[in-house]
């Protein structure tokens, strides 16, 4: 009985080689068009909810709208004005957008 890789006598196969450089070409790709630009994304959102300070306009995740009312070194959470006398404490990290670019 013969095995079905020594079968292949006859046959031209393609080096291993080729293969790897596919597989690295795809993760080059990959690191490129992907996992780079949601780095610098993340680090960016990172360096504006770290620079939030008093008075500043803002859009939470939850599509409130807000000023920031009050911001304590240490702590993730930020204390927003929404509406007259109505506040609310939220995490730093729902913080989405600054509203005063997006408004004229």
């Amino acid at each position: 009985m013969m095995n079905f890789l020594q079968a292949t006598d006859g046959v031209p196969q393609q080096g291993m080689g080729s293969f790897w450089v596919m597989m690295l070409l795809m993760i080059g790709v990959m690191y490129f068009f992907m996992w780079r630009p949601e780095s610098k994304r993340r680090k960016e959102m990172a360096k504006f909810r770290d620079g939030l300070k008093k008075g500043d306009k803002i859009i939470t995740a939850g599509g409130i709208y807000g000023v920031v009312k009050e911001v304590k070194e240490g702590e993730t959470s930020i204390l927003i004005e929404v509406d007259g006398n109505v506040t609310l404490r939220i995490d730093k990290n729902m913080v989405v957008a600054d509203n005063t670019q997006l408004q004229k």
